[in-house]
């Protein structure tokens, strides 16, 4: 891997243009052919650089916002020797009077035999393009035609947006993060991203502010990040969460009092509606004191019916995501388009009430200080690179669990790479982790609470996970996720957040985006033809190939 340019030039970077108090990215990183130019196979000749439409325009409206940008391209013509390096030079510096400057060019020189750490789908070069712009990859974008280009991005950390052409396999649209028809589409993302974190003037006089996010563990995790924005403005920080949340949210930074409560229109497996209960909540509510609050929401979920019970308990400002018309049960109604990240959408709502992020709080997930019990006990020690690997194979979701001999498969397959395997589960997958750990596992099913769970996964090289709870615990600590993703739900929303990810499973199944809690399709063949070989190749990406 090598930084162009190669006639001793130096790449121009504006650094000094990243502004960390606003904006959720600093850099967008774009492969070069089929995305900022025609594709001409082993191209040496720079009369045959033809922009892709609307690629110049697209790049000077990412510089006036003030984003770098960059290019992470594979060329192994070098290699094979169908160009010199100074044809490549020639090349890129006609690209960039045809496109405008890049304050970073990132080339991998290599073939896939070579085995480097550069070429995509390895995340090297996105690594190296964030170190030159004096940021990390979870600060940027990779904009690509393929789905080399959205592994690269997913194992880097980095967001990822593909641009289709009629080279990209349909399997790779279904399975990247997030897609856009063409180059000003993708810009128009990455701006409405970028930016719709940005909170207006700071609030005045809020001391108390109830936040509510009543579902899952993961769900909870996953509205961290809106919750410390609401945090840094607020004298106090009451959350109202579900039974099934309730241990995600002692975990969380910000949050100075809890209240556990099962609403009825948001469990999965809901009691019925008592006059007596509401009654009793809303005095709870109104008890609180609260001098506004925010109801935090998933896209398919109402916040009217617990808007209406704070307006009975006397709550003066209301804020929620509400596509339904809400009349007056609402002070702030935001809305936010498909297929945005979970925690970007709650901080977009966070941000629309008065409340931001402060300058020195990245978005990503986090727990609070000190909240992780040592892992300890069996799942101390290490046997390799990288440590040891968890495997969580149970789901809070029936639909998006990886069958059982699959995962036992994993086991052993891991286990002969050279990797400890500690396999986790709760107190009611005790039967499934034994038959999953086998010989070769380490079982730790029953015996973890979720801090102790988070530590053994912060200690970790990698968590192999399905799209449940452990997967954004495993975000909230920065350990690598193998995502075992059933596409029921959009892998853009839910997959793991500003961690390295690589995502395994059929993306075009028949239970695309069903929201399917059984499934629905005979053999579960969106999980059930992983391989093993898989499962270790993707922990051999995101370690061996880390930047």
């Amino acid at each position: 891997m090598f930084t162009q340019r190669t006639d001793g030039k130096p790449c121009l970077v504006r650094s000094q243009r990243i502004s960390r108090d606003r904006g959720l990215f600093d850099a967008v990183l774009f492969d070069r052919d089929g995305t900022l130019v025609h594709d001409v196979p082993y191209n040496g000749d720079p009369g045959r650089v033809r922009p892709m439409r609307g690629a110049r325009a697209a790049l000077d409206r990412l510089r006036a916002a003030g984003l770098l940008i960059g290019v992470v391209t594979n060329q192994s013509g070098l290699a094979r020797g169908c160009f010199s390096a100074v044809d490549l030079d020639r090349v890129h510096a006609r690209t960039e009077d045809l496109l405008g400057p890049f304050d970073t060019w990132q080339v991998c020189p290599h073939e896939d035999v070579d085995g480097c750490r550069c070429r995509k789908p390895a995340p090297g070069l996105i690594h190296a393009a964030a170190h030159a712009l004096g940021t990390v990859a979870q600060r940027c974008v990779v904009v690509g035609d393929i789905g080399r280009d959205m592994t690269a991005a997913g194992a880097a950390g980095a967001a990822g947006i593909l641009v289709p052409t009629e080279a990209t396999r349909p399997e790779e649209v279904a399975a990247a993060p997030a897609v856009a028809g063409d180059l000003a589409g993708a810009v128009d993302l990455v701006l409405r991203r970028h930016l719709m974190s940005n909170a207006g003037a700071p609030p005045v006089g809020r001391r108390r502010v109830l936040v509510v996010r009543s579902d899952s563990v993961g769900d909870v995790l996953v509205t961290g990040p809106a919750i410390r924005a609401v945090a840094a403005g607020a004298d106090e920080v009451v959350l109202l969460c579900g039974p099934r949340g309730r241990a995600a949210a002692g975990l969380l930074p910000g949050v100075t009092g809890i209240i556990e409560w099962s609403l009825p229109w948001i469990d999965p497996d809901p009691a019925r509606v008592e006059p007596a209960e509401m009654a009793q909540l809303t005095g709870r509510l109104a008890a609180v004191g609260a001098d506004e609050a925010i109801i935090f929401t998933s896209y398919h979920q109402s916040p009217l019916p617990l808007a209406l019970l704070l307006r009975m308990a006397g709550v003066p400002r209301i804020s929620a995501i509400s596509e339904d018309y809400p009349g007056s049960l609402l002070d702030v109604r935001h809305r936010v388009p498909p297929g945005v990240p979970e925690p970007e959408r709650a901080l977009s709502l966070a941000a629309a009430a008065g409340f931001g992020l402060p300058a020195d709080d990245e978005p990503v997930l986090r727990l609070r200080p000190g909240c992780l019990r040592p892992a300890g006990g069996p799942a101390s020690g290490a046997a390799g690179p990288p440590g040891y690997v968890v495997l969580h194979p149970g789901s809070s979701v029936e639909s998006r669990a990886c069958p059982p001999e699959r995962c036992a498969e994993f086991v052993v397959a891991l286990t002969a790479a050279g990797h400890r395997v500690v396999v986790t589960g709760g107190p009611g997958e005790q039967t499934l982790c034994a038959r999953v750990a086998g010989r070769d596992g380490v079982d730790l099913s029953g015996q973890t609470s979720l801090a102790r769970l988070a530590a053994i996964i912060a200690a970790a090289g990698a968590l192999v996970v399905g799209n449940t709870g452990p997967a954004h615990l495993a975000a909230a600590v920065g350990t690598p996720v193998i995502s075992l993703f059933a596409p029921t739900v959009p892998f853009g929303q839910w997959g793991p957040y500003r961690v390295p990810w690589v995502r395994l499973g059929d993306p075009v199944a028949g239970c695309r985006n069903t929201r399917a809690a059984r499934c629905p399709v005979p053999g579960h063949p969106c999980l059930s033809a992983v391989s093993a070989a898989s499962v270790v190749e993707a922990v051999r990406l995101l370690h061996g190939t880390a930047g």
